[in-house]
């Protein structure tokens, strides 16, 4: 049975009167939405239910501080909808609509009046892809690709797939988790992903499963069917406060995933969105969990990378010391990045790269001399706190 979506606080009956009148400053500025299926995982007798906190708004996403885009995509913007910050990389936005707006959501100004982010100039974007041959794959994002008609689906995979040197692809969603029936059964759907999944290039799809609750009989249902049409799987979760920042429940979630064949991918730093902050787990504590998190996994959970998704590019959170701690650049937006490796002091208050302000070291393969790496530490540290726009530091105040 298809669930309900629902975009009204007041038609929460779990929720008191008192509590929806608190709530409406919030869902006037973030948008409420969501749907009876994934509602109905809510334990609604525990005020700190994991799940309730992914999807139920709080006043807590009033409080002041941060951007509506902290990781600065619109820098990165070639055209509507078409991001390419790295090279062999394209993001693509086809979607503003979701099968929920989760709290911790860090393109939430999609969802917001007057917002044309996640509205592609298609056209544009394929042309601009195929001009430029070192795009060797591209992300399919939104909001969520699953939302769309599996014939839109079909035709942008089909135009995608049709050019020489886009190797293969991604479809970045939490559909399996938000809205499983969605998939399961969906033939029309699962006849794409045959389609172009074959010995000679898959279709990706990276899911967003936060908590190992979300991984009900129907979520399994609908990942193994994707994955019988062809789909590889791979799972990416931001580490969320009250959610999922304790080495049981990821270690949970994380054996949960890999027993499917999903190996966990990326685990995020929550980025500092407008409202995000009551999310955010300091980076060394993060660190420290997921590190813990291994020791209860296997090889394939093992896989998994703690990435910060800085305006800079993505730096993989890689060591502490017992001063120090130490980054690597996973993918930087700079040519002359790739591969840095960063050496700060440690902060245990940091919840950002920016955080750290005491720099030791800072080496990339490409430094061949001492006088080199001094210049190149110079230039980092100048883009590092001058490469910010007007739109990347605008923040929000509480109304």
């Amino acid at each position: 049975m298809n669930p309900r979506y629902i975009t009204d606080i007041n038609m929460l009956e779990h929720l008191s009167k008192e509590e929806k009148e608190k709530l409406e400053p919030v869902v006037e500025k973030y948008p409420f939405y969501a749907n009876t299926y994934y509602l109905g995982l809510i334990d609604w007798e525990d005020p700190n239910d994991p799940i309730r906190r992914i999807i139920i708004p709080s006043n807590d996403e009033l409080r002041n501080g941060g951007a509506l885009d902290p990781s600065n995509e619109r820098r990165y913007t070639v055209c509507r909808g078409l991001e390419h910050k790295y090279g062999p990389t394209a993001l693509l936005l086809v979607s503003r609509a979701c099968g929920g707006v989760c709290r911790f959501c860090f393109r939430k100004r999609i969802f917001m009046m007057d917002n044309d982010d996640a509205v592609p100039d298609l056209k544009e974007a394929l042309k601009y892809i195929r001009g430029h041959r070192e795009i060797n794959n591209v992300l399919i994002s939104g909001g969520d690709p699953l939302m769309l008609p599996p014939k839109r689906i079909r035709r942008l995979i089909s135009t995608l797939d049709s050019i020489p040197h886009v190797r293969f692809m991604r479809i970045g969603t939490k559909i399996p988790a938000y809205n499983p029936h969605r998939i399961i059964g969906n033939q029309d759907l699962l006849d794409v992903v045959r389609e172009f999944s074959s010995s000679e290039k898959k279709l990706y799809f990276v899911t967003d499963f936060n908590h190992p609750r979300e991984l009900t009989s129907q979520a399994k249902r609908a990942l193994s069917q994707l994955q019988d049409a062809g789909a590889v799987i791979t799972n990416q979760t931001p580490l969320l406060k009250g959610v999922n920042d304790d080495e049981r429940v990821l270690s949970e979630l994380f054996n949960g995933l890999a027993s499917m064949g999903i190996p966990p991918y990326y685990v995020f730093q929550c980025r500092p969105t407008v409202g995000n902050s009551t999310f955010s787990v300091p980076i060394e504590k993060g660190y420290s969990i997921l590190e813990a998190t291994k020791e209860n996994t296997s090889g394939l959970a093992k896989r998994s990378r703690f990435i910060i998704s800085h305006r800079t590019g993505k730096l993989e959170v890689c060591a502490l010391t017992g001063e120090n701690i130490i980054f690597k650049y996973h993918n930087a937006a700079r040519e002359e990045d790739t591969g840095r490796v960063l050496v700060f002091r440690r902060n245990e208050n940091a919840t950002w790269l920016d955080d750290y302000t005491e720099m030791v070291e800072s080496f990339s393969p490409g430094d061949t001399a001492f006088s080199a790496k001094q210049r190149r530490l110079s230039d980092f540290l100048g883009a590092a706190t001058t490469e910010r726009t007007a739109h990347e530091q605008e923040t929000l105040s509480p109304t």
